[in-house]
């Protein structure tokens, strides 16, 4: 399995602007909901919402503890939060802005997202290396499946199979949905930290994002490793654009946006997008294409090894849009 070069290309997207969000602490996932044009990014200890069908206009939602993941709620205006340093999921509805229910799941709940065929939320939960299944109509566990501690982003492949990246132990962790029993790991040979992941359905493979500058495709009927692609450094997140056949993976360190080609049976880099430095996750808008960084401004670290502090002000979302139809 060697690394596959990149292929040169014009610029598939341009600096759209940006939106000034509150400041405060750190941040993590971000998620946009098209039912209502609205996008949402954990920052600290509350969720930051900008309703973009009404002029952008910024509200702070809820009381967390360290915020990971939002995820929307269909059919409703609530969202669920999967708060880390209190070990629970938080349901709070986005007019009032009012919790509605307190669940408590294993600790250091991180990345989370819905199964759809039943409903339930799953929530990765890292440091005690269990998934959690929470019954959001109910607001309560229907059951923990133990895997390993490290869980970071998932996604859901044919059969129902979960697959978990684990960053402390460089492999993706499968799960059976159906029988709620764990399978054999994949391990990623040459990848370091796994955090980000995506589905590419068309194609049948997901896309794991590493922290020293590499993208593993995996099969996910044969669970083997088919490629790895060269990337920037320091991703959280893969998105991938089905309408426009593209990967999209933001590089904190790198203050890159790499796009990958997703159309033919090979995935091949197509442009790196200079963006800024800090921009390691994302949401997409898949109508427009148009893509939501969630950043900030940093000072030099105080001391080596330490993370530098966000500049008072500074917290935005930078926006991507694409420059050409595919």
């Amino acid at each position: 399995m060697g690394l596959v070069a990149a292929a040169p290309s014009a610029q598939p997207y341009a600096n759209a602007g940006s939106i000034a969000l509150p400041d405060g602490a750190g941040w993590d996932y971000s998620t946009f909901d098209p039912v209502h044009d609205r996008l949402f990014v954990t920052h600290g200890d509350a969720v930051a919402m900008v309703d973009l069908a009404h002029g952008n206009s910024v509200h702070m939602i809820g009381s967390i503890h360290h915020g990971h993941a939002v995820v929307p709620i269909a059919g409703t205006d609530d969202i669920a939060v999967t708060s880390g340093h209190d070990a629970t999921v938080r349901l709070i509805n986005v007019v009032s802005g009012k919790q509605l229910a307190s669940i408590a799941v294993p600790a250091d709940p991180d990345a989370a997202i819905i199964d759809p065929a039943s409903g339930y939320l799953l929530t990765m939960n890292a440091d005690a290396g269990k998934v959690t299944e929470v019954d959001l109509k109910n607001a309560k566990i229907v059951k923990e499946i133990p895997l390993e501690s490290g869980l970071e982003y998932a996604v859901i492949g044919p059969h129902r199979t979960l697959f978990v990246n684990n960053e402390d132990r460089n492999e993706i962790e499968t799960v059976n949905l159906a029988t709620g029993k764990p399978g054999t790991p994949i391990a990623l040979p040459g990848c370091e930290g796994p955090t980000g992941m995506a589905l590419d359905a068309a194609h049948d493979r997901v896309i794991s994002s590493c922290a020293n500058g590499v993208a593993e495709v995996v099969d996910v009927m044969t669970h083997k490793v088919e490629q790895a692609v060269p990337i920037g450094t320091g991703p959280d997140a893969v998105l991938v654009d089905p309408v426009r056949r593209l990967a999209l993976i933001p590089c904190g360190k790198s203050g890159t946006l790499e796009v990958l080609d997703l159309g033919g049976a090979k995935v091949r880099k197509l442009a790196s997008v200079s963006t800024e430095v800090g921009a390691r996750t994302g949401a997409l808008d898949l109508r427009s294409g148009m893509i939501y960084l969630p950043t900030a401004k940093f000072n030099p670290p105080s001391e080596q090894g330490k993370r530098p502090q966000a500049i008072a002000g500074s917290f935005h979302f930078l926006i991507l849009k694409p420059q050409h139809a595919r």
